[in-house]
């Protein structure tokens, strides 16, 4: 029985040391009350220190930057948006860019596309992030 014993705690010990525990990102997101309404932010001018990320109900996203001027960049896959955060971030001729990065979702958008936006606004160390969900016709 002592050797059975013995075997079983080397099998344990040895799945605990070779099992890979994957670390998972977390965005904290502060509880909302049921008597409140949802926070909700007036941006006075939009297009004076903001990165706007807008992620159409096909999945591909826009980014608007006052680096590029009025024109709105199309990325159709998650490394394309990524880099265009950065350009966007960077200023386009090496100086500091936007501090602020806003990314506005459409309700039929796949959440995993949101998240990656999100994401890429903290890659490039923006100092503060929002999100909006908008329908048909609200922007």
């Amino acid at each position: 029985m002592t050797p059975m014993v013995d075997v079983t705690f080397l099998l344990l010990i040895f799945f605990m040391i070779t099992a890979a525990f994957a670390l998972q990102k977390a965005m904290e997101v502060p509880p909302v009350d049921d008597d409140e309404a949802a926070p909700t932010q007036v941006i006075e001018d939009p297009e004076k220190d903001i990165v706007t990320v807008r992620l159409d109900e096909d999945n591909i996203y826009w980014i608007s930057a006052p680096v590029f001027g009025a024109e709105e960049k199309k990325a159709v896959s998650r490394q394309d948006m990524r880099e265009l955060v950065r350009e966007a971030r960077e200023g386009g001729s090496g100086g500091k860019g936007p501090s602020k990065i806003l990314v506005q979702a459409h309700g039929d958008a796949t959440h995993e596309y949101m998240v990656a936006a999100l994401d890429a606004g903290a890659a490039v160390k923006m100092q503060e992030i929002s999100m909006m969900v908008y329908e048909d016709g609200e922007l």
